[in-house]
């Protein structure tokens, strides 16, 4: 008799008890008869499920792209790429960086066993080969990537010991055979293509103790030419750096996509204030010898104008030493003889560089607005700093179509003795230690893992930053309006000090991020409802996590336990292991009764 109330139920008071179970619950329930299968498939009852167990803020919206709420639950729980299939042995020590090919065929890693080994991408992962960089004096390699067309392999690397140089080289993936090799200071710039043929490198000359030059170099891939008269360098930008800062991690975002992205990000809920546009100090110089003489008489002329008016100085308060970063107010202060005591040297050369900034640096000829895109301009992304050595600013400077080229004069385009620096276009600082940056699949959004400064910390001395958070900040940037435009994401953590802090690459896809960490453990969340869905274990710090560019199913993690690991969704397991095409009815339910099997 009871059982016979339950059936008569009406479907109203049957949506309200489905409203107290859990989402499994739910679909074992689901199974009793169609009608109740019909109640359990409520797009109420899934939206309140949804939001219920993934502890999403109901303000967020459903993603643009589901059909449904049971299908959105579905996805998340389903299409994550966490179960490990494969564990890849070949490296000898720590595995540091991973990198796909555009086609997904094929992957390259980098370790410190001073190799780069290609693999075959097919359903149990084989290595196709391993290229030794030991006989060209490298520690070890550090960073790959492979061009747009995926006939050649960038892959850069760390010189000796003591070095701060390294050197880019360009393997031919047809026959595995070494095209050219770059050098490339400091090795940390990595380097990265601009297009099938042409690379960027990276030089720097000190200029002082505290100051330096930066020169960015655009380099042809094949440099066995026929003429002497064609180029295969040629400078692209000459930038100069304050406070011992100098250009890390260069990468090229495309900007033809910035109009259709993939994934906008732009509900309300989500916004968060906006990232300074304002000028960097631009200081920057070139391999030349007569451009760093040039460059010295410059600073040390400046540096005697300054002398010649200035009393001897020495900090008293707080509010004092926050005038370091408004140099043009410091110096007023200087001349009027409201400031007391002395300056040191690294202060006063910093001074001096931050005043000449503006005035000796090259502004662009062509008057088009930074806002304005130009077709066919990419955007050159790097990181920087002002206030001390730790890159702590995210710097982004236009390429336009015609300086895509090394035609023209090996040292770029004409400079007067006023006009001897690059301007950069934006800059953005996010207050804090930057350990890692990845663009998403569109080019639209900049994803930037920073490890915090303490609020309202004062930086006195750029040699001695202020200490780091544990805490790994994963910020998203939208590079079409130069603002943060999503909350903070937060899960994975980092230990070593400001003085060992070590870049840790993430990787994002089109619904997706992931990022490696110090906790032994990859990340992965959603982009659209900033969420972490999975935790991806090692034995040992997470270097580098890579999504396939054609199935966002299929990540790997490199670890500095040595080994590569192979994750993939639940549902490409299923697909894998299925002998034949399942019912449609077993397929509804197969992404639960799966996971309890």
């Amino acid at each position: 008799m009871e059982c016979a109330t339950m059936y008569c139920l009406p479907d109203s008071i049957l949506y309200q008890i489905f409203l107290n179970l859990s989402y499994e619950e739910v679909l074992v329930v689901s199974q009793v008869c169609r009608r109740w299968y019909a109640v359990s498939r409520d797009e109420f009852l899934w939206k309140e499920l949804f939001y219920q167990y993934y502890r999403i803020d109901r303000c967020i919206p459903r993603h643009p792209a589901a059909v449904s709420w049971y299908e959105e639950f579905k996805r998340l729980y389903d299409t994550i790429p966490c179960v490990e299939v494969q564990t890849l042995k070949d490296h000898q020590d720590q595995v540091l960086h991973l990198s796909f090919s555009h086609t997904g065929y094929l992957f390259a890693s980098c370790s410190k066993d001073c190799t780069v080994k290609i693999w075959n991408n097919d359903l149990v992962i084989s290595l196709l080969h391993s290229c030794n960089m030991k006989p060209y004096s490298w520690r070890y390699t550090q960073f790959s990537q492979f061009n747009s067309d995926d006939t050649l392999l960038l892959v850069s690397g760390v010189f000796g010991l003591q070095s701060s140089s390294g050197e880019i080289a360009v393997i031919s993936l047809d026959d595995f055979s070494l095209l050219s090799r770059v050098r490339n200071k400091p090795y940390d710039v990595f380097g990265c293509w601009l297009d099938d043929t042409h690379l960027i490198s990276g030089n720097l000359h000190w200029i002082g103790s505290m100051t330096s030059c930066s020169v960015l170099w655009l380099n042809r891939a094949f440099q066995d030419i026929e003429s002497e008269d064609v180029n295969v360098v040629k400078r692209l930008f000459k930038l100069q750096n304050l406070n011992a800062s100098t250009i890390r991690t260069v990468m090229v975002a495309d900007c033809n996509q910035h109009n259709n992205p993939h994934l906008l990000l732009d509900y309300e809920s989500q916004l968060a204030s906006s990232a300074s546009t304002c000028r960097i100090f631009d200081l920057g110089s070139d391999s030349e010898d007569e451009d760093l003489r040039m460059c010295k008489e410059i600073t040390e002329s400046a540096r005697e104008d300054v002398a010649d008016d200035v009393k001897p100085l020495e900090w008293k308060t707080n509010e004092e030493m926050e005038m370091e970063n408004e140099p043009q107010q410091l110096l007023n202060g200087f001349l009027d003889d409201s400031l007391q005591p002395a300056m040191t040297e690294p202060q006063l050369e910093a001074t001096t560089a931050k005043l000449l900034v503006k005035s000796w640096s090259k502004v662009d000829s062509d008057e088009i607005p930074t806002s304005e895109i130009v077709e066919g301009q990419k955007y050159l992304i790097f990181t920087t700093g002002c206030l001390t050595y730790s890159p702590h600013q995210i710097g982004i400077k236009r390429i336009l179509p015609h300086q895509m080229t090394t035609l023209g004069p090996v040292l770029g385009e004409e400079r007067t003795s006023t006009e001897f620096f690059d301007r950069l276009d934006h800059t953005i600082d996010v207050h804090g230690h930057i350990i890692g940056m990845g663009l998403s699949p569109d080019h639209r959004y900049l994803y930037v893992n920073s490890r915090a400064w303490p609020k309202n910390c004062l930086i006195t001395d750029p040699l001695h930053p202020p200490p780091i958070a544990e805490e790994i900040d994963l910020h998203v940037f939208d590079l079409k309006t130069m603002c943060e435009v999503k909350r903070t994401l937060r899960a994975h953590k980092a230990y070593t000090p400001n003085d060992e802090c070590f870049f840790i690459f993430l990787d994002v896809s089109r619904d997706f991020v992931a990022s490696g960490a110090e906790d032994r453990h990859g990340y992965i969340w959603d982009r659209h409802y900033n969420i972490c869905l999975a935790k991806l274990q090692h034995g040992d710090v997470v270097n580098s996590v890579c999504f396939s560019p054609v199935d966002q199913e299929l990540l790997l993690t490199a670890s500095d336990d040595r080994t590569i690991k192979v994750w993939r969704s639940p549902r490409v397991l299923r697909i894998m292991h299925s002998k034949r095409p399942p019912k449609p009815r077993k397929l509804m339910f197969s992404w639960y009764l799966n996971q309890n099997s």
